[in-house]
């Protein structure tokens, strides 16, 4: 199933983290930091100013970037989670 974002928005494959281990003991995932970087699989057309026309986004699919740590909103589709926020949540691009 394709999905294309609206407007601003963009949607986000977040990046897994690895397996964290403290000595002899592993941190649970409901311990776990949630990640706030991700891949940008899909954007929307662009932000509609109020004079009617639309802005390009800043961001392309396939960059890498980091984005607030509560951000958007989380879908899961086809056992794959994603990550659907606006542009304007999306602090950086990483090269």
């Amino acid at each position: 199933m394709a999905i294309k974002p609206l407007g601003d928005r963009v949607l986000i494959e977040p990046f897994s983290e690895e397996e964290e281990k403290m000595g002899n003991i592993f941190i649970p995932d409901t311990a776990k930091e949630k990640p706030n970087k991700g891949k940008v699989i899909a954007v929307g057309s662009g932000r509609v100013t109020d004079d009617g026309k639309t802005v390009a986004l800043t961001v392309k699919e396939g960059m890498v970037v980091l984005y607030g740590k509560y951000s958007g909103t989380e879908i899961k589709v086809s056992d794959r989670e994603y990550l659907i926020v606006r542009e304007s949540d999306i602090l950086a691009i990483v090269d």
